[in-house]
């Protein structure tokens, strides 16, 4: 077995790019060589901004010799046939083979050498490498079939043991030269296999091994800053560019003056970062410092002084300019930076970022004014309701919400106008300089400017944070103020976009609606938020009917205003659902459990739904749960074949499920459910009157601990229902010849159906 060096040097590649860069090249190169029928024991693929290499561990120095067979026609067929097998194979009659009165073609091909492969494989590698972006150079540039690569290729290194694999491509030949570091070492250097390759680059100044760059720097900026007594601000991403950017890395410290220590820190340490691809570091208390730790490339004779200074220099004057955006930006009060967002196209059919803040400021106002969100934590209260439905005539009908304030009226405007003054100056800091410097501090910087201009701290703290949660794992925000603003700012995002019929398809999602859709339930659940989602929906569509109606406006305007009205209704509820669901994976919930809470219709409040579906699972793990289960589908096959529709539940107010069927047959006695006050004309089984017992007093069991919000209770109540339906089924023949008897048998198992569908529609759970 033999190892294969391949080395690609060009011009510097982009950091960005190295990694995908080496999976890219050990795909490619083990799809070559499987085409010949060739692996290696081993893949190994190094990076630096200067090469691209791969060495190829436990290679056959030939490929196996393979034996094709062909089948061909019968012996006795005609002429014809045997002429066009004899053409299609290229062989003659007395070469071909004969078993069982069949021909065969056999064709031995013998073993190739590994080398013959690898010099077809590298320029097949080359020309299909696929880069982000790519470049064409030189004379040969003018045509299309010119070679493509990150930068300019320059060198091909192509050993199979001490063997040179020939290849020539684009004018560049393969050989067994590279070069060292561009400054210590910029002569040749002759590799003599992939067994020296590494130590050879690394005696002259080049590590080619990506980790180990990584693991340098990470320990030589750790430890220049604790020489100096501070802390390094671990940054993985930075340090990953930082062993890209260096083949050679050389970590040293320096200072920038104290005074620009003046500006946010987080401006300090993106300036750093991303203008100069420096580290920041704390001081013993957890400030930032004023020092900074960049990465050199080379081993400086002066320590690195002139590096240092160099750097420095660079870096104050990008500090000069983040403090004049800083300084210019607080001489102007985020009320006067907000009467620009007019200016500002939000999307094509939803207006301008100021009808945005206006529909969000409305919204924060109202989700405080109706004791959503509140300055005191709401309490899990009982009832149905709370929210807004579409009637049958497509208009909205809002009902009462379940949560009364629980503080005073003069607290609730105080809270009130916080929320709506913060929404107000939320996107305010999108039109100054430092934000237009840097996007990335949208939001950070705009609570800056409202501490720094004498806003309430609650008002600085929403504008801050209101873009919270942007993502899994971010923090959820908990203060009233902010609350209101990061979720009526999510809530107008969906609402007008699904409004414009703009929603998520397929993995498209430009506007990140999914994501909000997560932050609001996030900061819904989280905060333990009782608030009916179609009553919220009406709410952001009421800033949609504000925008687009005017009484000038057409008959076909309206109507296609109102067609947008009823499809949000349609369709952002359901999304709503879908995201529920993958929020909830993560937390081991099953979807199927969603789905059988929200298939009773009517649930909109998403922690009751949550505190159902908790208590639901719970149940279900359950040996009575499991039971019950199964009892019920047995119930509802049997009411399925009979055609018998299910009852209307309190929460869907119309049948629904599998009992669903257009050829359904009403029992005659099904409003005369079977108990002990109503007789019937035959003698029941004494499973039945068990089963009819138990059914008198869990229903009204469950109803109670269900209206208030007592879920394990009604899960408990259910819970008697298991021993009596097992024992009916034992004992009781429901499609009794007697027709009353079948009746009444059918209404029975109706009861135990419509019983357990008061909590969940127990068809929809899987098992």
């Amino acid at each position: 077995m033999t190892d294969f060096l391949l080395e690609l040097r060009s011009e510097e590649i982009p950091a960005r790019m190295q990694d995908r860069a080496r999976e890219d090249l050990a795909k490619l190169f083990a799809a070559e060589l499987a085409k010949a029928g060739l692996a290696a024991t081993e893949l190994v693929t190094y990076a630096t901004p200067r090469r691209l290499a791969l060495i190829a561990r436990g290679l056959p120095t030939e490929t196996a010799a393979v034996s094709e067979e062909t089948k061909g026609p019968k012996a006795s067929a005609p002429p014809q046939a045997l002429e066009g097998f004899l053409r299609k194979t290229g062989l003659t009659r007395e070469q071909l083979v004969e078993r069982d009165g069949v021909l065969f073609a056999v064709v031995e091909k013998p073993g190739r050498a590994t080398t013959g492969v690898l010099a077809d494989a590298i320029p097949a590698i080359i020309r299909a490498f696929p880069w982000p972006k790519a470049m064409r150079w030189g004379g040969a540039s003018t045509t299309m079939e010119s070679l493509r690569w990150v930068r300019p290729l320059q060198g091909i290194v192509a050993l199979f043991g001490e063997e040179i694999v020939p290849v020539e491509i684009a004018g560049i030949t393969s050989g067994a030269a590279t070069v060292g570091h561009r400054f210590h070492h910029p002569g040749i250097i002759t590799i003599g296999s992939a067994d020296d390759y590494v130590e050879k680059l690394r005696a002259c100044h080049v590590i080619v091994d990506q980790a180990e760059r990584r693991q340098i720097i990470a320990l030589g900026a750790t430890m220049a800053a604790r020489k100096a007594g501070l802390e390094l601000v671990q940054d993985e991403g930075l340090l990953t560019e930082n062993a890209g950017l260096t083949e050679w890395p050389v970590p040293l410290l320096g200072r920038f003056d104290a005074a620009f220590l003046s500006v946010p820190p987080e401006v300090i340490q993106l300036t750093a970062r991303v203008n100069q691809k420096y580290f920041v570091c704390r001081d013993a208390g957890g400030a930032l410092a004023d020092a900074f730790v960049c990465t050199a490339n080379i081993d400086a004779v002066d320590g690195g002084e002139k590096i240092v200074e160099g750097n420095r220099k660079v870096l104050a004057a990008r500090l000069s300019d983040a403090k004049f955006f800083y300084e210019t930006d607080l001489k102007v009060p985020l009320e006067a930076q907000a009467e620009k967002l007019d200016r500002i196209v939000f999307h094509e059919k939803l207006g301008t970022v100021a009808d945005k803040v206006a529909r969000v400021a409305k919204l924060a106002r109202w989700l405080v004014e109706e004791g959503i969100i509140s300055s005191k934590p709401l309490p899990f209260r009982g009832g149905v309701g709370g929210g807004a439905v579409p009637t049958s005539e497509g208009q909205i009908a809002e009902l009462p919400h379940p949560n009364p304030s629980p503080e005073g009226e003069g607290l609730k405007e105080e809270l009130a106008n916080l929320a709506e003054r913060a929404a107000l100056l939320c996107k305010a800091d999108l039109v100054t300089g430092m934000v237009g410097e840097f996007p990335e501090l949208q939001g950070l910087m705009g609570g800056y400017y409202a501490a720094a201009q004498g806003e309430d701290p609650r008002v600085a703290a929403a504008i801050r944070d209101h873009y919270k949660p942007v993502g899994q794992g971010d923090d959820v925000p908990t203060d009233p103020v902010t609350v209101a603003v990061s979720l009526a700012d999510k809530l107008d995002t969906l609402v007008a976009f699904f409004y414009a019929d703009l929603p998520p398809t397929g993995s498209k999602d430009p506007f990140a609606l999914r994501r909000a859709a997560l932050g609001v339930l996030e900061l819904i659940t989280r905060n333990n938020l009782r608030m009916s989602l179609w009553h919220a929906i009406t709410r952001g569509l009421a800033g949609m009917t504000t925008l687009r109606c005017s009484p000038e406006m057409s008959k076909e305007a309206d109507e296609a205003h109102t067609s947008a009205m009823r499809a949000t209704f349609k369709t952002l509820p359901a999304f709503f659902a879908d995201r529920l669901k993958v929020q909830q994976r993560e937390a081991g919930v099953r979807h199927d459990l969603i789905d059988a809470v929200f298939a009773l219709g009517g649930e909109d409040d998403l922690v009751r739904l949550l505190a159902r579906v908790n208590a639901l699972q719970k149940f279900i793990g359950t040996e009575d749960g499991t039971n019950l289960l199964a009892g019920y589908k047995r119930a509802a096959n049997i009411l399925k074949k009979e055609g018998v529709p299910s009852s209307p539940s309190p929460l869907r107010g119309e049948g629904r499920g599998e009992g669903d069927a257009s050829t359904s047959v009403p029992l005659e006695n099904a409003a005369q459910p079977l108990s002990p006050q109503k007789p019937l004309s035959y003698t029941p089984e004494p499973a039945e009157t068990a089963l009819a017992t138990a059914l008198d007093s869990a229903e009204p069991a469950a109803s109670a601990a269900i209206e208030r919000e007592d879920f394990e209770a009604a899960m408990a109540a259910l819970a008697t229902l298991r021993a009596p339906i097992d024992t009916f089924f034992e004992t009781v023949i429901v499609n009794d010849p007697v027709p009353e008897k079948r009746t009444a048998r059918l209404a029975l198992l109706d009861r135990v159906r419509a019983a357990v569908h008061n909590v969940a529609d127990f068809s929809r759970i899987e098992g």
